[in-house]
């Protein structure tokens, strides 16, 4: 079984300086490695190219964001599985074993994420995809490990092998074959929450998706768009709201939508409360760039025969917010 790790670079020399042996140091045996980079402006082809030799360059011709960055990178990657790493991610000795041996024991897992876990305190999960991501009854994605800006801390809790709605983008598996069948990712998102696109899109198309938490990863997380940046805050809202709308079944789509729409309102009043106005206006701008899309995104809906119950709890919000509950486990 051919497996590419292809690590998505855009004028990251500093983050390859650092991530970039231990991915070299505990793959090569089992993985080519690659490098996707992003039409950089910085040295970060030549860094590779004097210190990485081993390592395969495939340059693209623009910066297309995480979407097009790895569809335009892909073409040109022959392997039975992809994995994709971001360029913050330091991976762990005989973090690949576990997870080529589940796509070969599993020929309908199409999809794996390890254990991510936070690299500036490796005891915590991280946030982009902890132990695995679902979503709630209102579209909201969480984790096991992670609800909301809660980290839980790994005590061997999620060790287990499970299947998930949704994979990180961080650390993401997939099979090639099933990978181009399903388009790639959806190129509108640019980046965040296209990863859970796809996942939806191959469950929709009877494919599983696992969290193996016998293979282990740190993530950084924030270094290329920092959880403070209201760039961030406008993808985040706006791409949670197309994902919607172009996967939720037919019977949920208007009510969901409408509720998220008043939610996503409160949220704004949230941050106007705490004091980071430049956040409320990321919301009003998501919105207005999810109006702007919405008629391309309902030209995109595809009913399936086969439609997964997409959430595993009810309201997540609700439940944190409310009920105080901050731990997956807790939850209802």
């Amino acid at each position: 079984m051919k497996t590419a790790i292809v690590i998505l670079n855009w004028n990251g020399k500093k983050l390859l300086e650092q991530f970039l042996p231990s991915v070299v140091n505990f793959s090569s045996e089992e993985a080519e490695v690659y490098v996707a980079d992003n039409a950089s402006t910085d040295d970060s082809v030549e860094f590779i190219k004097q210190y990485f030799p081993t390592v395969k360059i495939v340059e693209n011709t623009e910066n297309g964001g995480y979407a097009k960055g790895y569809n335009d990178a892909l073409q040109h990657i022959g392997a039975d599985i992809y994995c994709l790493v971001n360029s913050d991610i330091e991976v762990t000795e005989n973090w690949l074993t576990p997870i080529i041996n589940t796509f070969k024991k599993e020929s309908n897992t199409a999809i794996i994420q390890p254990k991510i876990l936070d690299f500036k305190d490796k005891s915590k999960f991280e946030y982009a995809g902890a132990a695995g991501g679902f979503i709630d009854a209102f579209g909201y994605p969480y984790c096991r490990g992670r609800l909301f800006s809660d980290l839980e801390t790994d005590n061997g809790q999620f060790n287990d092998t499970t299947e998930i709605f949704w994979a990180s983008g961080a650390c993401f598996f997939i099979r090639s074959e099933v990978f181009h069948q399903l388009n790639g990712f959806d190129e509108d998102f640019f980046a965040h929450q296209e990863e859970i696109d796809l996942c939806w899109r191959a469950k929709n198309s009877g494919h599983i998706i696992k969290y193996v938490g016998s293979s282990t990863v740190y993530h950084v997380g924030g270094a290329t768009l920092d959880t403070l940046n209201p760039r961030k805050t406008f993808l985040n809202f706006r791409n949670s709201l197309l994902n919607l709308v172009k996967n939720l079944p037919s019977a949920k789509l208007f009510p969901i939508i409408f509720s998220r729409l008043i939610l996503d309102g409160l949220a704004s009043v949230k941050f106007l409360l705490e004091g980071k106005p430049n956040h409320l206006f990321a919301i009003l701008k998501a919105h207005f760039s999810f109006y702007a899309h919405l008629f391309r995104f309902l030209k995109k809906r595809k009913e399936s025969l086969k439609k997964p119950n997409y959430y595993k709890h009810k309201s997540v919000v609700w439940q944190y917010y409310a009920k105080g509950r901050k731990e997956f486990t807790e939850l209802r």
